[in-house]
């Protein structure tokens, strides 16, 4: 740093002594300078001789400027390369002009256990430059507010202002929570995107806990999704990330799924200013699922979870949470997913790659996956034809069974994909799917 910053205090004293020097000669010379010769009468110099040395002067004078200027820049490259060292990307091969930051929406109300989701996100944070924390909180639960402060400046505090009941229809009264979700939701994410004016953010509930890998994982996939219009978002969570349904020899595994899967997503704020203006009064994460707002895009989701909740109470009344959620399995093996190739998640390449794995696949009887009667490695194809055969076959598989929109669980063109008795198996509908049928819910 020392030898760089005399390199640049010697760039400018040269500059400066010059232009005195080049000022100097010229103040002293007339515009027809005389040069005294002994012996005879003082002469006058041809007006020639002047221009050119002062041509000369300034053709000296602009290469010495073109090398103070090397000078300067190949300083300015060595400092960017400290602090912005290149990667080849995962993408595209060009490294990033600078690492964008990506802030972490907490989304809290009244659980004072968002001390554990915090924890986690401040244990596994690698810079807090990069990620910033935001925790936004309705309800005004004094306890839950205090456990937030209590972090000091290590995250940011946002109060929903707005905490009165909302109008509803009488007999959507015991939704009065899902509406109030849906209010804070819109609330925290203009304040992320309009007054804080970030470019994209994860957002997390107050009732997850993260996986170690969670700020790599995001990181890696920011650049496909800003560049692939296919995709509108990015998510930790796979529905159907039980123990026992993920193969854990391959947490590195990504999917794309045209079912939104939400429990720690990251989206960008086009997206948000497309989805703002129209953005519902309640039950906002079944109104992004709904053709209208989907627009036939997709979602990348892991094949482990990089987040799993905690959290049974709340106003879903533990739906779910008893049968399937607490069972989800987090990854705990640190993946480098930003040194890792991820182009296969394009959308054409997944498309054709995946089609291809999956009816390529032996078709096999619902009776042989139920009893474990397959032979072979897999990947096996259990192939439905009716919203009826998927449900049964999902349920008593122990796969999610709902669908929103005609679209299942972690789905992509229809198929679902997850392990069972340690064999690969696609619960897929026949070759030649062409579109999801609304009617399916």
């Amino acid at each position: 740093m020392f030898r760089k910053r005399s390199v640049i205090l010697f760039g400018t004293f040269l500059f400066v002594s010059w232009n005195a020097v080049l000022v100097l000669l010229l103040w002293n010379r007339d515009t027809a300078p005389q040069v005294e010769n002994p012996g005879r009468e003082l002469e006058v110099m041809p007006a020639g001789d002047v221009v050119q040395d002062v041509l000369k002067m300034a053709d000296a004078f602009e290469a010495e400027l073109e090398r103070q200027k090397n000078i300067l820049l190949e300083i300015k490259n060595q400092k960017l390369q400290q602090l912005f060292p290149r990667r080849t990307s995962n993408l595209s091969g060009a490294a990033p002009s600078a690492p964008a930051v990506i802030p972490v929406l907490v989304m809290a109300c009244n659980r004072v256990t968002v001390r554990r989701c915090l924890d986690k996100l401040l244990q596994y944070r690698p810079s807090e430059t990069l990620y910033p924390i935001i925790v936004s909180q309705d309800c005004g639960h004094q306890d839950t507010a205090a456990v937030i402060q209590s972090y000091g400046d290590k995250v940011t505090h946002l109060k929903q202002p707005d905490l009165r009941d909302i109008p509803v229809r009488p007999e959507h009264k015991k939704f009065q929570g899902y509406y109030k979700i849906s209010r804070h939701y819109r609330w925290a994410l203009n304040q992320v995107f309009r007054t804080l004016g970030h470019s994209a953010v994860v957002i997390v509930e107050d009732d997850l806990e993260v996986a170690p890998d969670f700020f790599e994982y995001f990181r890696a996939l920011h650049p496909l999704l800003r560049s692939d219009p296919s995709l509108w978002c990015v998510s930790a969570w796979n529905d159907n990330g039980r123990d026992g349904y993920v193969d854990p020899g391959q947490p590195s595994l990504l999917y794309r799924t045209d079912f939104f899967p939400g429990l720690g997503w990251m989206l960008l704020k086009d997206l948000w200013e497309e989805l703002e203006p129209k953005w519902p009064a309640s039950f906002w994460d079944d109104w992004i699922r709904q053709p209208e707002q989907r627009k036939k895009r997709a979602c990348i989701r892991p094949e482990i979870s990089r987040t799993i909740t905690f959290g049974r109470q709340g106003v879903s009344l533990g739906q779910f949470f008893d049968k399937y959620l607490k069972f989800i399995k987090l990854n705990s093996e640190f993946v480098p997913f930003t040194k890792l190739d991820l182009s296969y998640l394009k959308e054409e390449t997944y498309k054709q790659n995946f089609e291809k794995n999956v009816y390529n696949a032996p078709i096999v009887t619902y009776e042989d996956v139920k009893q474990g009667k397959l032979k072979g490695e897999g990947p096996f194809r259990l192939q439905y034809s009716s919203k009826d055969a998927f449900k049964i076959m999902a349920k008593n598989l122990g796969v999610m069974e709902d669908l929103k929109s005609g679209v299942p669980r972690a789905g992509y063109r229809g198929v679902v994909s997850f392990i069972y008795r340690g064999q690969r198996v696609y619960l897929a509908p026949p070759a030649g799917w062409t579109q999801y049928d609304p009617t399916w819910s």
